[in-house]
């Protein structure tokens, strides 16, 4: 019996092959860069923010005093770019 695709509704399905196939899948979009965890775009935009947030903290704290602020951002954002790009 066919439905209206034109597939055989009748036909076995291979669940190992699709589990194959969907772990194939999966594994394109996910990478692996120096961070020591598999990462996807996302986690390694949450990973920067809370590290700029971190660092923009610390900074606050310790080196404010002597040095401005804007110099923690810079930092921040050149990690940022660098995490992004090859974590």
């Amino acid at each position: 019996m066919k439905n209206g695709t034109g597939r055989d509704l009748d036909a076995s399905i291979d669940i190992l092959e699709a589990d194959e196939e969907a772990l194939r899948v999966d594994a394109k979009s996910e990478r692996s860069g120096f961070l020591p965890i598999q990462t996807n775009l996302f986690d390694r935009f949450f990973i920067s923010i809370v590290v700029w947030i971190a660092l923009a903290l610390l900074w606050m704290r310790f080196l404010e005093q002597s040095l401005p602020l804007w110099i923690a951002n810079v930092i921040a954002l050149a990690l940022a770019i660098l995490i992004i790009r090859k974590g």
